[in-house]
């Protein structure tokens, strides 16, 4: 029994030092998401011996769930400011979902070498547009017709629920590149962030349940620390210290200029792209 508490105490600490290193991050480069939290939790896991084979789904159901409660608070800050396009969100809503749920059925299935390759082309992307990215670059001044959103947000559904995210590196990519403000393109990603999140969380906990069973020695993926693959000690434990760690990044960020968070978070996206390839080579 000592042993058992000492594990968990161990465990719990680490929580509460992922969630300031999430917080710390997410501050500094202006995120509040899985892009910073998913790598986080990641080698948080793999520090405490859970195995590979569900050490990235853990991560990410996990992230999936830390997002919702920031998603819902942001969300709701923005519609008041009137900045949501609440007819896009709405145009979103059903192919969005659609998409996370059929993410999270293939990662009940879905090898961990899937979930790296994704985090990989989606992260990568988002770094080389903002180590060289410029504002000329765009597809048109107007967004595309009703079909070509709905398979887009199917496609920004599957990808995020893949990732971890709150769709909102997606979305931005999305809006910015058809001429859309970028004030505009980060709240109406906070709306998405809901529709991915919460269903998300829930598919992941239908994926994992069945794999907790394959690893009885794991403790952080044994009831009542975990619903599937979704850390419950993590929910609980990452959000506040992520919370006040927060503040400490973003007057960190203050005291540097707009393109140099650029390059520093490109570059950080590049370290997490080298980081989860090698995972995958080695």
């Amino acid at each position: 029994m000592g042993i058992e508490f000492q594990e968990l105490l161990w465990l719990a600490l680490s929580m509460l030092i992922a969630g300031g290193v999430t917080g710390l991050l997410a501050g500094l480069f202006g995120v509040g998401g899985g892009t910073v939290a998913v790598p986080v939790l990641y080698e948080l896991f793999r520090y405490l011996g859970v195995p590979e084979d569900v050490l990235m789904p853990l991560s990410i159901g996990t992230s999936l769930a830390i997002i919702i409660p920031t998603s819902i608070r942001s969300y709701r800050a923005h519609l008041a400011r009137g900045a949501v396009d609440t007819s896009l969100l709405k145009a979103w809503a059903v192919p969005v979902v659609a998409g996370v749920i059929a993410g999270s059925v293939i990662a009940r299935y879905a090898p961990a070498e899937l979930f790296k390759f994704v985090f990989i082309v989606v992260a990568g992307v988002s770094a080389i547009r903002l180590l060289f990215g410029k504002d000329s670059w765009k597809l048109a001044d107007q967004l595309p017709g009703k079909l070509a959103i709905r398979f887009c947000g199917l496609i920004i559904g599957v990808l995020s629920s893949l990732m971890g995210i709150g769709g909102g590196q997606l979305s931005n990519l999305f809006m910015t590149f058809y001429n859309r403000p970028i004030h505009q393109a980060v709240a109406t990603s906070s709306g998405l962030g809901i529709l991915i999140s919460i269903p998300g969380a829930l598919g992941y906990i239908y994926a994992g349940w069945p794999r907790a069973a394959q690893f009885p020695d794991v403790a952080a993926l044994q009831p009542p620390l975990a619903l599937g693959y979704v850390s419950l000690l993590g929910f609980f434990l990452v959000i506040p210290t992520s919370i006040l760690a927060a503040p400490v990044g973003v007057k960190l960020a203050h005291s540097l200029s707009k393109r140099k968070l650029e390059v520093a978070f490109g570059v950080f996206l590049l370290l997490i792209c080298l980081r989860f390839l090698i995972s995958v080579i080695y």
